[in-house]
């Protein structure tokens, strides 16, 4: 028996001393061979479904909202749409201390317990979807912990840079992150499918009756059909589980990048105090959204969220003041601009399509025998469960793309390309919003409408591999990481704003000026990338 223990004891240290990788360097070709190049795809390919469900729990707000508007839950458009901006808004503050992590407390440590984590709004959501009684605050509450999957991607992408030399930053990057975006698509797909059936028997609790029409992929549902949409979190659970035993036993940490991640259990706390400081200025931006402008709280929750990580007790605090640094190099600042052109719109039109879908083609202009005009139900309107994955399938699939061109031709030309077709795309699907609300008959734009989303969904694909190409040609080793985090919690406050702005001029009845107003941004983008990277005499030339 004493033997047997011994052997276990053994098998442990091993399995630690293992999961720590002190020698790491992929510029060198024969090490990348010999060893690096196994190590970092095995990481790689655990890395991608891992993220791919942080996507799917974030993400699901927008799913979510629109079936419950189709059961009728007691809630307003203008609350729905709030959900979803509030995941948005959680999704991306929590990215900010998530882009720190890895230099903290290891790849290995960090992308297992972030992956973990998932399962508490997963299994939340189900069980608060179960009863339509169930206060608004809860919903708000989960809401902003779905965030957690929006704050693993700074992480994730963190991690996957330190594995892969630098020619191979464009396709290492695309991979995590395109195939990671499929979670947005896979959500898209399967929650619709998932609240048709009873998969988990009475474990979940019955059915409610549609009071709308929905749909899933293959066709439309009619009011008065049974739904089960406390499946849309409980079937996250199935993955969740064996991808988080992935993790710890398949990943690793780089002592190179990680010096000194302490024990398992002191990097996990570091973890859980990077993320409780993200949650808790969540909350005060979501109070302060009732106080003050979006454009007002939003960098508030930001600068708040920063001024809080300095003020960490013990090794974290000199480790995150170190990675501060990324803050005075002026490329830090336009590649955030540029990364919210891409990414911000990719995230935030999958945040606010469906329910865009449902709330424009789902009533019609009616003309009275008097002349006046209201807004009724459309008896024949499209299902946005139906079709609103296509963007967000195109937009992932294309990604890995993106970062392949951009390897070859430079990602500057990329991105400036795919920003000249933003902004003509987002202008024309502006002006067909415009012609759908106010049509007696808005099913004849709905193809016009979904394929110019699908344009604006390829064009922010293509779009996020070459930025992400080019940061990792701009930066070194040491601030790469901090970088591609920073940047992309930035970008992903798009899951916040694309809803709150859309929602709100579909409130007011201008639907077309939402999209207005992101064509002169993506405009001030064409500038900004031409003026660092492609004018003559550029700072980086076309990295």
């Amino acid at each position: 028996m004493a033997n047997s223990n011994l052997d276990v004891g053994r098998h442990r240290a091993s399995h630690a001393r293992s999961a720590d990788i002190d020698h790491w360097d992929v510029e060198d070709t024969a090490f990348w061979e010999r060893k690096g190049k196994a190590v970092a795809t095995r990481n790689l390919w655990i890395s991608i479904p891992s993220l791919l469900l942080g996507f799917a729990v974030w993400m699901m707000w927008g799913m979510i909202t629109t079936q419950m508007q189709n059961l009728g839950f007691p809630f307003s458009v203008d609350q729905l749409f709030t959900l979803t901006a509030i995941a948005g808004l959680s999704g991306a503050t929590l990215r900010i201390p998530a882009s720190f992590m890895i230099r903290i407390a290891g790849g290995r440590n960090t992308i297992f317990l972030t992956t973990a984590l998932l399962m508490v709004p997963a299994a939340g959501t189900g069980i608060a979807l179960m009863n339509p009684e169930t206060p608004f605050w809860v919903f708000q509450a989960l809401a902003l912990l779905s965030g957690i999957g929006g704050g693993n991607f700074a992480c994730s992408m963190s991690n996957i840079s330190s594995f892969f030399p630098r020619q191979q930053q464009g396709y290492a990057l695309g991979m995590n992150a395109g195939l990671g975006n499929f979670g947005v698509t896979t959500m898209q797909i399967l929650v619709p499918l998932v609240m048709t059936v009873g998969i988990f028997g009475a474990l979940a609790g019955g059915p409610m009756e549609l009071t709308s029409a929905s749909g899933t992929l293959i066709g439309r549902i009619e009011a008065g059909t049974d739904a089960w949409i406390q499946n849309a979190g409980f079937v996250w659970l199935v993955f969740l589980v064996p991808l988080a035993f992935a993790g710890w036993f398949g990943m690793n940490n780089l002592r190179p990048i990680t010096p000194n991640p302490g024990r398992p259990v002191q990097a996990f706390g570091k973890i859980l105090g990077l993320y409780g400081v993200g949650v808790l200025t969540s909350v005060v931006g979501v109070v302060a959204l009732g106080w003050l402008s979006m454009w007002l709280a939003l960098p508030l929750t930001i600068l708040l969220t920063l001024g809080l990580l300095r003020l960490l007790p013990g090794d974290i605090r000199p480790a995150i003041q170190k990675q501060f640094g990324i803050f005075s190099n002026k490329h830090t600042w336009s590649m955030t601009v540029l990364y919210i052109l891409t990414f911000g719109s990719f995230i935030g039109f999958s945040a606010a399509l469906p329910l865009s879908i449902n709330v424009i083609f789902g009533n019609m202009m009616e003309v009275a025998a008097d002349g006046s005009v209201t807004r009724v139900a459309n008896p024949d309107a499209p299902s946005a469960l139906t079709w609103s994955w296509m963007g967000a399938f195109v937009g992932a699939l294309i990604r890995p793309v993106g970062g392949w061109i951009s390897d070859k031709v430079g990602g500057a030309i990329v991105t400036q390309l795919i920003s000249a077709v933003m902004v003509i795309a987002s202008v024309a699907t502006g002006y067909v919003m415009m012609l759908a609300y106010n049509a007696t008959d808005p099913n004849q734009y709905f193809w016009l409408f979904l394929a110019l989303f699908i344009v604006l969904f390829a064009a922010s694909g293509i779009g996020n591999g070459s930025t992400f190409r080019s940061i990792g040609v701009i930066f070194d080793a040491q601030q790469k990481g901090p970088v591609l985090g920073w940047t992309s919690a930035v970008a992903a406050y798009g899951a916040f704003i694309a809803p709150r702005v859309m929602g709100d001029q579909i409130k007011a009845g201008t639907p077309e000026l939402a999209m207005y107003g992101f064509a002169v941004f993506y405009a001030l983008c064409l500038v900004v990338n031409w003026w660092f990277y492609l004018r003559p005499g550029a700072y980086v030339k076309n990295p």
